[in-house]
């Protein structure tokens, strides 16, 4: 598998679209550089009563469209480069989807599977009072992402609320219901992948009902697995993936099943009739639609040649690499890019804010109609720019995204 620096890739995804626009000079270095990064320690104390200092970091890419928008990861190998790549990212995501919003990310270089439950609260809070004065509905939303989870998002809310004493619930999205999260979140992000697969299938003349595969068996994949047949009114899944393995099955699994021997064991493996294969045998499985959801590069020049979907809806981050979008392009296979494909999140995120102001909350049915619709028309605009610029989808969604953001930035006069 090849190795990338994410932001190299996402700047050179900026480049190519700036060309097409025929953005000036000005605009396009604005848009290849975070506007705001912050960089800081913060002290914790563990449970064995020692300090401990960790880095954290909030990138804040462009705020021009809206309020900075964007998860706080958890993990050791956390790097300011992959922060800046999912920022960046971040901003064409809540352009494509047309929300006024803007892009933002943070992250804490730690170990979550190492600390006690006490010790993530005490990180997450520490983590709060290091931002404090930088987020807010009007400047910054952070969400959860790597390892964090709604718990997370409702202990960093009470810190914030404690800070400013005030009630700010929009201050954060992904938050448990109880305390001003929305219906229909949890689902969001697969959701919004397989409405965009469902019209990809309308457009392309492609069977909604025929074989499907998704690597990755985590939230966004499990979900996948369901939603596909109730959006789609049906379909075969015959392989699936984590990171201990993949199995495939020719006549089908049966979604719920699956599902639930997951949450049960932990993992796919071992789930009854199924043959164990390799991960790369289920990337190159002959499906009408592949669900990338778990690595990033896991379609690469080296067995991009040989994807034989019909249609790639990324769920995952960054799962395919520029030479492989090129590949899979002069092969017809008709990709779904991330930053349209995995909108879902951020648009339902949107949605919970706009319900955190009002004071008002919809049920499950509204949340799921406004967000067919924002999806659909995305991945409308987005097949048209295919058409009219003649690129491949991932380069349409990027030139969709920037052309919003850079009108902003000139309506402004910043350039």
């Amino acid at each position: 598998m090849e190795s990338y620096n994410s932001f190299n890739v996402a700047r050179q995804q900026i480049l190519e679209a700036a060309r097409i626009l025929n953005l000036d000079e000005a605009t396009t270095q604005l848009l290849v550089e975070p506007q705001r990064e912050y960089n800081f320690s913060m002290h914790v104390k563990m449970d064995n009563g020692k300090t401990k200092i960790f880095k954290g970091y909030r990138i804040q890419y462009n705020y021009a469209r809206g309020p900075a928008k964007g998860g706080i990861r958890f993990h050791p190998d956390e790097t300011v480069d992959t922060i800046r790549a999912l920022a960046c990212w971040m901003t064409w995501k809540t352009a494509v989807v047309d929300i006024p919003l803007g892009g933002g990310k943070g992250g804490v270089c730690c170990d979550p599977k190492s600390m006690s439950l006490r010790e993530l609260e005490n990180l997450s809070r520490e983590y709060i009072r290091a931002v404090a004065p930088l987020i807010g509905v009007d400047k910054d939303i952070p969400a959860p992402d790597v390892y964090t989870n709604p718990q997370t998002m409702a202990w960093m809310m009470d810190e914030y609320e404690t800070i400013v004493n005030s009630h700010q619930p929009g201050v954060m999205t992904d938050k448990p219901t109880q305390v001003g999260g929305t219906e229909g979140r949890r689902d969001a992000t697969a959701r919004g992948g397989v409405i965009t697969v469902r019209e990809a299938c309308r457009l392309l003349g492609v069977n909604p009902k025929g074989k499907f595969a998704i690597q990755g068996f985590g939230n966004a994949g499990q979900r996948a697995a369901l939603l596909h047949h109730e959006l789609l009114g049906g379909g075969k899944l015959i392989a699936v993936s984590d990171s201990r393995g993949a199995i495939f099955k020719p006549d089908g699994f049966d979604s719920k099943e699956l599902v639930m021997h997951k949450l049960k064991t932990g993992s796919v493996m071992g789930f009854t009739g199924a043959k164990e294969i390799k991960h790369d045998e289920l990337l190159e499985l002959d499906v009408d639609v592949l669900y990338p959801a778990a690595l990033e590069n896991a379609i690469s020049k080296s067995n991009a040649g040989n994807i034989k979907a019909r249609i790639v809806c990324e769920l995952a981050n960054g799962p395919t690499t520029p030479e492989a979008d090129l590949i899979l392009s002069a092969n017809g296979v008709h990709v779904i890019p991330d930053i349209l494909a995995s909108a879902g999140g951020v648009t339902v995120s949107y949605f919970e804010m706009v319900q955190d102001k009002y004071s008002f909350f919809w049920d499950e049915k509204t949340v799921h109609e406004r967000l067919d619709s924002k999806l659909t028309n995305a991945y409308h605009r987005v097949h048209e720019t295919v058409k009219e610029k003649k690129v491949h989808p991932r380069l349409a969604a990027m030139v969709v995204g920037v052309a919003r953001v850079a009108e902003a930035c000139k309506l402004r006069g910043w350039v």
